[in-house]
Protein backbone atom coordinates (compact mmCIF):
# COMPACT_ATOMS: atom_id res chain seq x y z
CA UNK A 1 0.00 0.00 0.00
CA UNK A 2 1.34 3.40 -0.98
CA UNK A 3 -0.45 6.07 1.01
CA UNK A 4 -0.24 9.79 0.22
CA UNK A 5 2.12 11.76 2.49
CA UNK A 6 1.02 13.28 5.76
CA UNK A 7 2.23 14.43 9.17
CA UNK A 8 3.71 11.84 11.51
CA UNK A 9 2.51 13.73 14.57
CA UNK A 10 0.70 11.63 17.22
CA UNK A 11 -3.06 11.56 16.78
CA UNK A 12 -3.80 13.32 20.06
CA UNK A 13 -1.51 16.21 19.14
CA UNK A 14 -2.98 16.47 15.63
CA UNK A 15 -6.43 16.73 17.17
CA UNK A 16 -5.25 19.46 19.52
CA UNK A 17 -3.65 21.42 16.68
CA UNK A 18 -6.81 21.12 14.61
CA UNK A 19 -9.09 22.19 17.46
CA UNK A 20 -6.89 25.20 18.26
CA UNK A 21 -6.82 26.56 14.69
CA UNK A 22 -8.63 24.26 12.21
CA UNK A 23 -8.32 26.57 9.20
CA UNK A 24 -4.70 27.51 9.77
CA UNK A 25 -3.96 23.83 10.30
CA UNK A 26 -5.68 22.77 7.07
CA UNK A 27 -3.99 25.55 5.12
CA UNK A 28 -0.59 24.44 6.45
CA UNK A 29 -0.95 20.72 5.70
CA UNK A 30 -2.39 21.39 2.22
CA UNK A 31 0.54 23.67 1.43
CA UNK A 32 3.04 21.13 2.71
CA UNK A 33 1.57 17.82 1.51
CA UNK A 34 -0.63 18.72 -1.46
CA UNK A 35 -4.01 17.50 -2.67
CA UNK A 36 -4.09 14.21 -0.77
CA UNK A 37 -3.06 14.10 2.88
CA UNK A 38 -2.96 10.99 5.06
CA UNK A 39 -3.67 11.15 8.77
CA UNK A 40 -3.10 7.94 10.70
CA UNK A 41 -5.90 7.14 13.12
CA UNK A 42 -5.98 4.43 15.76
CA UNK A 43 -7.60 2.07 13.25
CA UNK A 44 -7.88 2.93 9.54
CA UNK A 45 -5.75 5.47 7.70
CA UNK A 46 -7.76 8.55 6.70
CA UNK A 47 -6.97 10.34 3.43
CA UNK A 48 -8.28 13.89 3.03
CA UNK A 49 -8.78 14.89 -0.60
CA UNK A 50 -8.93 18.43 -2.04
CA UNK A 51 -8.31 17.72 -5.74
CA UNK A 52 -11.49 18.04 -7.88
CA UNK A 53 -10.57 15.11 -10.13
CA UNK A 54 -9.98 12.87 -7.12
CA UNK A 55 -13.19 14.08 -5.47
CA UNK A 56 -15.08 13.18 -8.66
CA UNK A 57 -13.58 9.70 -8.51
CA UNK A 58 -14.63 9.29 -4.87
CA UNK A 59 -18.20 10.39 -5.60
CA UNK A 60 -18.68 8.37 -8.81
CA UNK A 61 -16.75 5.14 -8.16
CA UNK A 62 -19.36 3.41 -6.05
CA UNK A 63 -17.97 -0.08 -6.65
CA UNK A 64 -14.55 0.17 -5.00
CA UNK A 65 -15.44 3.19 -2.83
CA UNK A 66 -18.65 3.12 -0.79
CA UNK A 67 -20.46 5.68 1.38
CA UNK A 68 -21.41 3.39 4.24
CA UNK A 69 -23.92 4.55 6.81
CA UNK A 70 -21.85 2.82 9.50
CA UNK A 71 -19.23 5.55 9.05
CA UNK A 72 -21.78 8.13 10.26
CA UNK A 73 -22.87 6.34 13.44
CA UNK A 74 -21.37 9.06 15.65
CA UNK A 75 -24.25 11.30 14.50
CA UNK A 76 -26.93 8.73 15.35
CA UNK A 77 -27.19 9.83 18.99
CA UNK A 78 -29.10 12.96 17.99
CA UNK A 79 -30.34 12.01 14.51
CA UNK A 80 -31.63 8.49 15.19
CA UNK A 81 -30.40 5.03 14.29
CA UNK A 82 -32.70 4.88 11.26
CA UNK A 83 -31.96 8.39 9.99
CA UNK A 84 -30.93 8.87 6.38
CA UNK A 85 -27.27 9.34 7.37
CA UNK A 86 -27.11 5.89 8.91
CA UNK A 87 -28.77 3.91 6.09
CA UNK A 88 -27.08 2.05 3.23
CA UNK A 89 -27.88 0.74 -0.21
CA UNK A 90 -31.48 0.51 -1.38
CA UNK A 91 -33.04 1.70 1.93
CA UNK A 92 -30.81 4.80 1.84
CA UNK A 93 -31.65 5.55 -1.79
CA UNK A 94 -35.36 4.95 -1.16
CA UNK A 95 -35.54 7.21 1.93
CA UNK A 96 -33.69 10.03 0.17
CA UNK A 97 -36.25 9.83 -2.62
CA UNK A 98 -39.04 10.17 -0.06
CA UNK A 99 -37.48 13.29 1.45
CA UNK A 100 -36.61 15.03 -1.83
CA UNK A 101 -39.94 16.56 -2.99
CA UNK A 102 -40.25 19.04 -0.11
CA UNK A 103 -36.83 20.52 -0.88
CA UNK A 104 -37.19 20.93 -4.63
CA UNK A 105 -39.54 22.19 -7.33
CA UNK A 106 -43.03 23.53 -6.74
CA UNK A 107 -43.19 22.70 -3.04
CA UNK A 108 -39.96 24.54 -2.36
CA UNK A 109 -41.18 27.54 -4.33
CA UNK A 110 -44.47 27.54 -2.43
CA UNK A 111 -42.49 28.19 0.78
CA UNK A 112 -40.94 31.37 -0.62
CA UNK A 113 -43.51 33.89 0.57
CA UNK A 114 -43.70 32.25 3.99
CA UNK A 115 -39.90 32.53 4.39
CA UNK A 116 -40.05 36.26 3.62
CA UNK A 117 -42.97 36.77 6.01
CA UNK A 118 -41.26 34.93 8.85
CA UNK A 119 -38.08 36.91 8.30
CA UNK A 120 -39.92 40.22 8.49
CA UNK A 121 -41.84 39.07 11.59
CA UNK A 122 -38.71 38.07 13.54
CA UNK A 123 -36.64 41.06 12.43
CA UNK A 124 -39.43 43.49 13.35
CA UNK A 125 -39.04 42.38 16.96
CA UNK A 126 -35.50 43.80 17.11
CA UNK A 127 -35.19 47.23 18.68
CA UNK A 128 -33.68 50.06 16.65
CA UNK A 129 -30.08 50.92 17.67
CA UNK A 130 -29.91 48.03 20.16
CA UNK A 131 -27.22 45.40 19.45
CA UNK A 132 -28.32 41.83 18.76
CA UNK A 133 -26.56 38.61 17.78
CA UNK A 134 -27.37 37.65 14.20
CA UNK A 135 -26.89 33.87 14.44
CA UNK A 136 -29.57 33.01 17.05
CA UNK A 137 -31.94 35.53 15.46
CA UNK A 138 -31.56 33.92 12.05
CA UNK A 139 -31.69 30.44 13.60
CA UNK A 140 -35.12 31.32 14.97
CA UNK A 141 -36.27 31.97 11.41
CA UNK A 142 -34.64 28.91 9.84
CA UNK A 143 -35.87 26.57 12.57
CA UNK A 144 -39.42 27.85 12.11
CA UNK A 145 -39.15 27.26 8.37
CA UNK A 146 -37.67 23.80 8.89
CA UNK A 147 -40.33 22.70 11.35
CA UNK A 148 -43.10 23.92 9.03
CA UNK A 149 -41.62 22.16 5.99
CA UNK A 150 -40.82 18.92 7.83
CA UNK A 151 -43.63 18.62 10.39
CA UNK A 152 -46.32 20.93 9.05
CA UNK A 153 -46.44 22.75 12.40
CA UNK A 154 -46.45 26.54 12.69
CA UNK A 155 -48.04 27.27 16.06
CA UNK A 156 -49.06 25.75 19.39
CA UNK A 157 -47.35 24.39 22.49
CA UNK A 158 -45.80 21.39 20.75
CA UNK A 159 -44.41 23.59 17.99
CA UNK A 160 -42.80 25.94 20.51
CA UNK A 161 -41.42 23.04 22.56
CA UNK A 162 -39.91 21.30 19.53
CA UNK A 163 -38.33 24.54 18.31
CA UNK A 164 -36.88 25.18 21.77
CA UNK A 165 -35.41 21.66 22.02
CA UNK A 166 -33.72 21.88 18.61
CA UNK A 167 -32.29 25.32 19.45
CA UNK A 168 -30.97 24.04 22.80
CA UNK A 169 -29.37 21.01 21.15
CA UNK A 170 -27.65 23.23 18.58
CA UNK A 171 -26.47 25.62 21.28
CA UNK A 172 -25.00 22.84 23.40
CA UNK A 173 -23.09 21.46 20.40
CA UNK A 174 -21.28 24.82 20.21
CA UNK A 175 -20.65 25.00 23.97
CA UNK A 176 -17.00 24.97 24.98
CA UNK A 177 -17.96 23.56 28.39
CA UNK A 178 -19.77 20.62 26.79
CA UNK A 179 -16.86 20.02 24.44
CA UNK A 180 -14.28 20.00 27.24
CA UNK A 181 -16.21 18.04 29.85
CA UNK A 182 -17.24 15.21 27.52
CA UNK A 183 -13.56 14.53 26.81
CA UNK A 184 -12.77 14.06 30.50
CA UNK A 185 -12.84 10.65 32.22
CA UNK A 186 -16.48 9.84 33.01
CA UNK A 187 -17.42 12.93 30.99
CA UNK A 188 -20.10 10.96 29.15
CA UNK A 189 -21.83 9.65 32.25
CA UNK A 190 -25.32 10.72 33.21
CA UNK A 191 -24.82 12.76 36.38
CA UNK A 192 -28.23 14.35 36.20
CA UNK A 193 -29.84 17.06 34.14
CA UNK A 194 -27.47 19.73 35.47
CA UNK A 195 -24.38 17.93 34.15
CA UNK A 196 -23.41 18.54 30.49
CA UNK A 197 -23.91 14.93 29.37
CA UNK A 198 -26.99 14.48 31.53
CA UNK A 199 -28.52 17.57 29.93
CA UNK A 200 -27.67 16.17 26.48
CA UNK A 201 -29.50 12.96 27.35
CA UNK A 202 -32.45 15.00 28.63
CA UNK A 203 -32.65 16.99 25.38
CA UNK A 204 -32.47 13.83 23.31
CA UNK A 205 -35.14 12.07 25.35
CA UNK A 206 -37.51 15.05 25.24
CA UNK A 207 -36.97 15.64 21.52
CA UNK A 208 -37.46 12.01 20.54
CA UNK A 209 -40.59 11.71 22.68
CA UNK A 210 -42.06 14.93 21.30
CA UNK A 211 -41.49 13.92 17.67
CA UNK A 212 -42.77 10.40 18.30
CA UNK A 213 -45.99 11.83 19.76
CA UNK A 214 -46.38 14.04 16.68
CA UNK A 215 -45.91 11.04 14.38
CA UNK A 216 -48.51 8.98 16.26
CA UNK A 217 -51.02 11.80 16.34
CA UNK A 218 -50.68 12.50 12.63
CA UNK A 219 -50.84 8.77 11.85
CA UNK A 220 -54.31 8.69 13.42
CA UNK A 221 -55.46 11.74 11.44
CA UNK A 222 -54.40 10.24 8.07
CA UNK A 223 -54.76 13.47 6.08
CA UNK A 224 -53.46 12.97 2.53
CA UNK A 225 -54.02 16.61 1.57
CA UNK A 226 -51.04 17.83 3.62
CA UNK A 227 -47.76 18.56 1.85
CA UNK A 228 -45.15 18.36 4.63
CA UNK A 229 -42.44 15.70 4.87
CA UNK A 230 -44.15 13.98 7.79
CA UNK A 231 -47.21 13.35 5.63
CA UNK A 232 -45.05 11.99 2.82
CA UNK A 233 -43.43 9.52 5.22
CA UNK A 234 -46.64 8.43 6.94
CA UNK A 235 -48.15 7.25 3.64
CA UNK A 236 -44.91 5.90 2.19
CA UNK A 237 -43.97 2.25 1.84
CA UNK A 238 -40.46 0.88 2.21
CA UNK A 239 -38.64 -1.15 -0.44
CA UNK A 240 -40.49 -4.31 0.68
CA UNK A 241 -43.92 -2.67 0.38
CA UNK A 242 -44.48 -2.18 4.12
CA UNK A 243 -45.45 1.12 5.74
CA UNK A 244 -42.61 2.80 7.61
CA UNK A 245 -42.76 2.30 11.39
CA UNK A 246 -43.40 5.27 13.68
CA UNK A 247 -39.84 5.00 15.02
CA UNK A 248 -38.38 5.08 11.51
CA UNK A 249 -40.50 8.06 10.51
CA UNK A 250 -39.38 9.90 13.66
CA UNK A 251 -35.70 9.26 12.93
CA UNK A 252 -36.05 10.46 9.34
CA UNK A 253 -37.45 13.79 10.57
CA UNK A 254 -34.45 14.70 12.73
CA UNK A 255 -31.62 15.41 10.27
CA UNK A 256 -33.66 17.72 7.95
CA UNK A 257 -34.72 19.92 10.87
CA UNK A 258 -31.24 20.06 12.40
CA UNK A 259 -29.72 20.96 9.03
CA UNK A 260 -32.38 23.53 8.14
CA UNK A 261 -31.94 25.31 11.46
CA UNK A 262 -28.22 25.08 12.15
CA UNK A 263 -26.38 25.04 8.83
CA UNK A 264 -28.71 27.51 7.09
CA UNK A 265 -28.54 29.99 9.98
CA UNK A 266 -24.75 29.78 9.98
CA UNK A 267 -24.49 30.48 6.25
CA UNK A 268 -26.83 33.48 6.48
CA UNK A 269 -24.99 34.90 9.50
CA UNK A 270 -21.72 34.67 7.54
CA UNK A 271 -23.39 36.41 4.58
CA UNK A 272 -24.55 39.30 6.77
CA UNK A 273 -21.03 39.63 8.12
CA UNK A 274 -19.35 39.73 4.71
CA UNK A 275 -21.89 42.07 3.11
CA UNK A 276 -21.64 44.59 5.95
CA UNK A 277 -17.84 44.33 6.07
CA UNK A 278 -17.45 45.36 2.43
CA UNK A 279 -19.31 48.57 1.43
CA UNK A 280 -18.80 48.01 -2.29
CA UNK A 281 -20.48 44.59 -2.04
CA UNK A 282 -23.28 46.02 0.08
CA UNK A 283 -24.03 48.85 -2.33
CA UNK A 284 -24.03 46.67 -5.42
CA UNK A 285 -26.27 44.07 -3.76
CA UNK A 286 -28.67 46.72 -2.46
CA UNK A 287 -28.97 48.26 -5.92
CA UNK A 288 -29.87 44.87 -7.37
CA UNK A 289 -32.46 44.21 -4.66
CA UNK A 290 -34.02 47.67 -4.99
CA UNK A 291 -34.46 47.14 -8.73
CA UNK A 292 -37.27 44.66 -7.92
CA UNK A 293 -39.42 47.24 -6.15
CA UNK A 294 -41.34 47.08 -2.87
CA UNK A 295 -43.00 43.65 -3.00
CA UNK A 296 -40.87 41.39 -5.18
CA UNK A 297 -41.90 37.86 -6.00
CA UNK A 298 -39.70 35.31 -4.12
CA UNK A 299 -38.73 33.58 -7.37
CA UNK A 300 -37.57 36.92 -8.81
CA UNK A 301 -35.41 37.40 -5.73
CA UNK A 302 -33.92 33.91 -6.02
CA UNK A 303 -33.01 34.54 -9.67
CA UNK A 304 -30.92 37.68 -8.97
CA UNK A 305 -27.37 37.00 -10.22
CA UNK A 306 -25.36 39.13 -7.78
CA UNK A 307 -27.36 37.90 -4.77
CA UNK A 308 -26.66 34.34 -5.91
CA UNK A 309 -22.97 35.16 -6.27
CA UNK A 310 -22.82 36.68 -2.76
CA UNK A 311 -24.43 33.58 -1.24
CA UNK A 312 -22.14 31.24 -3.16
CA UNK A 313 -19.06 33.19 -2.11
CA UNK A 314 -20.15 33.05 1.54
CA UNK A 315 -20.53 29.28 1.21
CA UNK A 316 -17.14 29.03 -0.50
CA UNK A 317 -14.96 31.00 1.86
CA UNK A 318 -16.29 29.34 5.03
CA UNK A 319 -18.45 26.41 3.94
CA UNK A 320 -20.86 25.41 6.68
CA UNK A 321 -19.86 21.79 6.08
CA UNK A 322 -16.06 21.60 6.01
CA UNK A 323 -15.79 17.94 4.98
CA UNK A 324 -17.82 15.44 2.99
CA UNK A 325 -19.16 12.40 4.76
CA UNK A 326 -16.51 9.64 4.76
CA UNK A 327 -16.16 6.93 2.14
CA UNK A 328 -14.59 3.50 2.58
CA UNK A 329 -12.23 1.78 0.14
CA UNK A 330 -13.77 -1.70 -0.30
CA UNK A 331 -11.28 -3.14 -2.80
CA UNK A 332 -7.86 -1.94 -4.06
CA UNK A 333 -8.20 1.28 -6.02
CA UNK A 334 -5.83 3.86 -7.51
CA UNK A 335 -6.44 7.52 -6.70
CA UNK A 336 -4.05 10.05 -8.26
CA UNK A 337 -1.27 7.48 -8.54
CA UNK A 338 -1.66 6.07 -5.03
CA UNK A 339 -2.71 2.43 -4.56
CA UNK A 340 -5.18 2.46 -1.69
CA UNK A 341 -5.99 -0.74 0.17
CA UNK A 342 -9.36 -1.84 1.55
CA UNK A 343 -10.13 -0.19 4.87
CA UNK A 344 -8.75 3.22 3.89
CA UNK A 345 -11.15 6.08 4.71
CA UNK A 346 -11.53 8.86 2.12
CA UNK A 347 -12.90 12.29 3.07
CA UNK A 348 -13.38 15.21 0.71
CA UNK A 349 -11.87 18.35 2.21
CA UNK A 350 -14.42 20.96 1.11
CA UNK A 351 -12.67 23.86 2.80
CA UNK A 352 -9.28 23.18 1.17
CA UNK A 353 -10.88 22.61 -2.23
CA UNK A 354 -12.55 26.02 -1.93
CA UNK A 355 -9.18 27.54 -1.04
CA UNK A 356 -7.33 26.35 -4.15
CA UNK A 357 -5.49 29.21 -5.86
CA UNK A 358 -5.89 27.58 -9.28
CA UNK A 359 -9.68 27.65 -8.91
CA UNK A 360 -10.18 30.74 -6.75
CA UNK A 361 -7.40 33.36 -7.06
CA UNK A 362 -6.91 35.26 -3.79
CA UNK A 363 -9.07 32.68 -1.98
CA UNK A 364 -9.04 34.53 1.36
CA UNK A 365 -10.72 37.54 -0.25
CA UNK A 366 -14.52 37.76 -0.43
CA UNK A 367 -15.13 38.28 -4.14
CA UNK A 368 -18.66 37.40 -5.33
CA UNK A 369 -17.71 38.38 -8.90
CA UNK A 370 -15.84 35.09 -9.31
CA UNK A 371 -19.25 33.36 -9.49
CA UNK A 372 -20.49 35.72 -12.19
CA UNK A 373 -17.72 35.01 -14.65
CA UNK A 374 -17.32 31.24 -14.28
CA UNK A 375 -19.42 28.12 -13.78
CA UNK A 376 -17.74 25.79 -11.29
CA UNK A 377 -18.28 22.05 -11.41
CA UNK A 378 -19.85 20.14 -8.51
CA UNK A 379 -16.36 18.83 -7.67
CA UNK A 380 -14.85 22.34 -7.49
CA UNK A 381 -17.65 24.04 -5.56
CA UNK A 382 -19.38 21.62 -3.19
CA UNK A 383 -20.70 23.42 -0.10
CA UNK A 384 -23.31 20.69 0.45
CA UNK A 385 -21.07 17.69 -0.22
CA UNK A 386 -21.68 15.43 -3.18
CA UNK A 387 -22.46 12.00 -4.54
CA UNK A 388 -24.80 9.66 -2.68
CA UNK A 389 -24.30 11.59 0.57
CA UNK A 390 -24.86 15.14 -0.66
CA UNK A 391 -27.21 17.26 1.43
CA UNK A 392 -30.80 16.60 0.38
CA UNK A 393 -31.80 20.14 1.30
CA UNK A 394 -28.92 21.94 -0.40
CA UNK A 395 -31.07 23.61 -3.07
CA UNK A 396 -33.65 24.60 -0.45
CA UNK A 397 -30.93 25.98 1.85
CA UNK A 398 -29.60 28.23 -0.91
CA UNK A 399 -33.14 29.35 -1.81
CA UNK A 400 -33.87 30.13 1.84
CA UNK A 401 -30.53 31.88 2.23
CA UNK A 402 -31.26 34.24 -0.67
CA UNK A 403 -34.76 35.12 0.54
CA UNK A 404 -33.81 35.76 4.16
CA UNK A 405 -30.76 37.83 3.25
CA UNK A 406 -32.72 39.82 0.65
CA UNK A 407 -35.63 40.48 3.02
CA UNK A 408 -33.34 41.74 5.78
CA UNK A 409 -31.30 43.99 3.53
CA UNK A 410 -34.34 45.37 1.70
CA UNK A 411 -36.18 46.35 4.89
CA UNK A 412 -33.44 47.31 7.34
CA UNK A 413 -30.25 49.31 7.42
CA UNK A 414 -27.88 47.33 9.63
CA UNK A 415 -24.28 47.67 10.75
CA UNK A 416 -21.69 45.47 12.43
CA UNK A 417 -21.08 46.42 16.05
CA UNK A 418 -17.45 45.29 15.96
CA UNK A 419 -15.00 46.23 13.23
CA UNK A 420 -12.71 43.34 14.14
CA UNK A 421 -12.67 40.42 11.67
CA UNK A 422 -15.11 37.65 12.56
CA UNK A 423 -13.23 34.47 13.41
CA UNK A 424 -14.57 31.05 12.42
CA UNK A 425 -14.92 28.15 14.82
CA UNK A 426 -15.53 24.53 13.94
CA UNK A 427 -17.88 22.25 15.88
CA UNK A 428 -19.12 18.90 14.64
CA UNK A 429 -19.55 19.46 10.91
CA UNK A 430 -20.35 23.16 11.03
CA UNK A 431 -18.16 26.27 10.64
CA UNK A 432 -19.72 28.93 12.88
CA UNK A 433 -18.87 32.65 13.21
CA UNK A 434 -17.32 32.65 16.67
CA UNK A 435 -19.17 35.70 18.03
CA UNK A 436 -22.41 34.94 16.21
CA UNK A 437 -22.02 38.29 14.32
CA UNK A 438 -23.05 41.17 16.56
CA UNK A 439 -25.14 43.77 14.70
CA UNK A 440 -27.58 46.60 15.22
CA UNK A 441 -30.40 48.11 13.17
CA UNK A 442 -29.95 51.79 12.34
CA UNK A 443 -33.38 52.20 10.77
CA UNK A 444 -36.00 50.68 8.53
CA UNK A 445 -35.57 51.20 4.81
CA UNK A 446 -38.29 52.40 2.47
CA UNK A 447 -37.58 50.75 -0.83
CA UNK A 448 -38.32 52.46 -4.09
CA UNK A 449 -38.04 50.76 -7.43
CA UNK A 450 -34.85 51.76 -9.22
CA UNK A 451 -33.40 50.72 -12.56
CA UNK A 452 -30.54 48.27 -12.18
CA UNK A 453 -27.23 49.53 -13.50
CA UNK A 454 -24.78 46.69 -13.99
CA UNK A 455 -21.23 47.69 -13.21
CA UNK A 456 -18.03 45.79 -12.71
CA UNK A 457 -15.92 45.98 -9.58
Amino acid sequence: MKLPPGPQTPTWLLNQQFQTDPFGYMDAISQRYGDLVTLMSDSNPIVYVSNPSAIKQIFTNTKEITARGALNQNFAFMTGKQGVLQLDGLPHKHRRKLLMPAFHGARMQACGQRICELTEKIMSQQAIAKPFIAYPTIEDITLRVGIEVVLGLNEGDRYEKIKHLFACANKQTQSLLFKLTTKLPFGQRDLGRWSPWGYRLHLRRELFQMLYAQVQERRQQADRSRTDILSDLLFAHDETGELLSDEEVRDLLLSPIFASGDASATAIAWSLYWVHSLPIVYERLLQELDSLGNSPDPMSIAALPYLSAVCNEALRIYPTQLFTFPRLVESPVEVMGYELSPGTILIGNIYSTHQREDLYPQPKQFQPERFLGKQFSSYEFLPFGGGARNCIGGAFALFEMKLILATILSHYQLALVNKRPEKPKFEGLICYPSSGVKMLIHSRRHTQSQPLVVSSI
